[in-house]
Formats: C-alpha cells, structure tokens, sequence
C-alpha cells in the first residue's frame, strides 16, 4: 500500500483567496463573518453570512472560461489552481494518473435561482444554454479537470457537509491503492442568495443574530444555529514514493479515514455520538495508532444546538478520558459552514496548524454549553506541537466523515 502525503494546498475563503493570507487572518484571530452584501436579505431575517471578498475569477481564468461557470466552478477551480503551482508538480506528464475528486453539496444554486427567475420574467426560451453545465454539482470537479488537463478518475463526491472530507477520504484511497498517483481533492460551495439563505433558515438550522463576531460560536450555551460561508479548499495529494521522487515539498501525510451513516435522521446526528465516533475509531484504526497520540481535533462544530453536543458525545465516544486532554476547536467563527466545501477549507486548515505547531482558536465562544465540557480553545488561538490531528465532518442524511493527518518529520 503507498502512504499518501500533501504536496500542495488551495484555497478560495471569506478571509482570504490564497493560502498565505487565509492562515495569517486565521492565526490573527481575524472572522470573515459580516452582513449580507450580495443582495437584500432582510426578509429572511437572516442578516450575516461568511461571503468571499475581491474575488477575481481573472487572476485564474480566461473571460471565455469563468463566464460559462457559477461562482462554486469558479472558486474550485482558482483554488486548484493555487494547490497545483503550491505543488510543482507537472500534471501533463502523467495526466491518466492524476485525478479530481472535488464535492460540492448543492452545485450552482446561484445559476438555478437565476435561471428560475429569468424562466418566469422573460420566458422559458430565454433561459442560458449553459444553464444546466452551469448548475449541476459534478462540473466544479470536471471544470478543475479541463483547467489543469488532469485525466484520471474526476469524481463529485455528494455527502451534504461532509462532501469535502469524503473527497479527500476516496482520493486518499484511490492513491493508496494504487489507482492513481496523485489527486486534488476538497470541495467547493456557493450557495449565499435568496433561495440558500431562504432554504436554511426556514429549516431553522442558520443564525438569527445580527451581530457578525456571536452569531457563530460554536460550543456556547447561546448558539443558535450556524452562519452561511462559500469558497473551496483543495488539497494536492500523491503518493509518497512520487513526490520523493520528484524532492518535493511534502506539507502533511494522510493517514487514516474514517466513514459512515448515522441511520438515524435527515438533519440530526445521533446525541449519543456513536455515529460519528465509530467514523473517529475508523481513522484512528487505519493509521495504527492510539487515541493517545491524537494531539488536536479540528471539529465540524456548526455552533447548531443538536451538532455541537453530539459532536461533544462523539468525542468522549471515542477517545475516552483522552478527549478532555487535547484542543478541539471548530473553525466555522472564521468563515462560517462552507457546507460541501467545510471540510476541504478546514483540511487546508489542519494542515497549515500541523506546519505551525499552532491551534487556531474557536472563535464566538464566550459562555461554554455545560454539555459541550471539552478544551475548544475560546477566542484565542495557541502555539502547541501537533504529530497527529483529526479533522471531522458531519452530514445532513447521518454522513459522518473523519480524516487523521500527520505533521511531516522526513519520515
């Protein structure tokens, strides 16, 4: 079986579009969170979310490429982009072997609204031909394919909020296998308009409060649900033999993955947290190691009254006594639940933590939730060696996803 390392990351986030200034914002403590600028919603009483800023499909994109993508194809794409030249890794002399498995958990929900509204105003001949290239999910990981000339397995992997993370978890696997040589893997999301925004707050699942640093505060007695983001993290993985071969950079190796379902509820997690425990043992498992040598948990922490407690439960589930001696901290005070792509931008995350020795903190979280009892690094961030780190995923349908990760020491 090959081991599997990171050679290069990308990423597309409400605060930053590249990987350097993503990290310095996140280790500064800095949230991406504000209110709504992309349209009017004062409606839908919901009046913050985690919006992408300055983007330039441009700086990655011909005019005559980005204008037939929605907005999640442009943000997978720019950040593959950025993972591939992170990597140096030459794709045209070995294309059959590297593939793009990219998830998005909805596709492109702007193009949809706009195609319904254009259908219903002017006429149903006036609709683009390019609307269903445009909407459907699999063409942020077949866009990424034709931009970077990547023909092995491309795949859209669609697992709600854990769609990231199961990407990278099947690409992790396709490597070690055998079955390719290397892959970007992550996901992509764009989903902040009227209908998602609509959507998700009828559902009562996003976050009434108006003030951007508390509405999300994952872990906190108060939290009441969670603050919308978009953009795309992707991960350029191959395997170790290839890029000792070439003397690449190697950033991370991945070690262990972890999936299942809950079989339980369409939008809850099961509260005694055996789903996305087992799913944590799995990873665990497959890297050989021991609760012991967790040394950091980057959790998917919505800051959601039902996710956050059972979150809390699938924790102690598996790592017993060892939970309550380690940092978890949910990432989503940066830059809000980035749905398909949460755990791609939070695997980036982990990455850069495991290269920095440096936990970022969970930001919102003021009064901590007596049920969610665990060390979720409150309001700052801390400098603290990492060996090994677990990044987890939770799903609507009952997805759960874990990937374990290992700091690079040249062995």
């Amino acid at each position: 079986m090959q081991r599997v390392v990171i050679t290069g990351i990308g990423t597309i986030s409400p605060i930053g579009n590249d990987v350097e200034t993503f990290w310095e914002n996140m280790k500064a403590g800095n949230s991406g969170i504000a209110p709504i600028e992309s349209f009017d919603a004062s409606e839908t009483g919901v009046s913050v979310a985690a919006e992408v800023k300055d983007f330039d499909p441009k700086n990655t994109m011909g005019r005559k490429e980005y204008s037939r993508m929605d907005r999640f194809s442009q943000f997978g794409v720019a950040a593959s982009v950025e993972a591939v030249d992170n990597s140096g890794y030459n794709i045209e002399e070995n294309a059959d072997r590297v593939g793009v498995i990219v998830g998005s958990g909805i596709g492109g929900l702007l193009a949809i609204q706009d195609g319904i509204d254009k259908m219903r105003d002017k006429g149903p001949k006036r609709v683009t031909p390019l609307f269903v290239p445009m909407t459907i999910g699999n063409m942020g990981a077949g866009n990424i394919s034709m931009k970077v000339g990547a023909r092995g397995i491309s795949l859209d992997i669609v697992t709600a909020c854990a769609s990231a993370t199961n990407s990278i978890g099947e690409a992790f696997l396709k490597i070690q296998s055998g079955m390719l040589d290397a892959c970007l893997a992550g996901g992509t999301e764009a989903t902040i308009n009227e209908i998602g925004i609509a959507g998700f707050d009828v559902l009562t699942a996003l976050s009434t409060n108006d003030d951007p640093k508390t509405a999300s505060r994952p872990f906190d007695k108060d939290r009441d649900g969670f603050v919308m983001g978009e953009g795309a993290g992707i991960l350029f993985m191959e395997s170790l033999e290839s890029a000792q071969a070439r003397g690449a950079n190697i950033l991370a190796e991945v070690v262990g993955y972890g999936s299942n379902s809950d079989a339980y509820h369409m939008t809850a997690p099961r509260p005694d947290g055996s789903g996305a425990g087992e799913a944590i043992k799995s990873a665990i498992h497959m890297a050989d190691i021991q609760p012991e040598e967790v040394d950091y948990i980057n959790a998917h922490g919505t800051s959601t009254p039902t996710n956050d407690s059972a979150e809390t439960e699938s924790i102690k589930y598996a790592l017993g006594e060892h939970a309550y001696k380690i940092p978890v901290s949910s990432s989503k005070g940066f830059f809000g639940h980035l749905l398909g792509a949460a755990g791609g931008v939070e695997a980036v995350t982990v990455v850069k933590a495991l290269q920095d020795s440096f936990v970022p903190a969970t930001l919102g979280l003021e009064t901590p939730d007596e049920d969610c009892d665990l060390d979720y690094v409150p309001k700052e961030g801390r400098n603290q060696e990492i060996n090994y780190a677990l990044s987890s995923s939770l799903g609507f349908g009952g997805h759960n996803a874990v990937l374990l990760f290992k700091s690079w020491n040249g062995e």
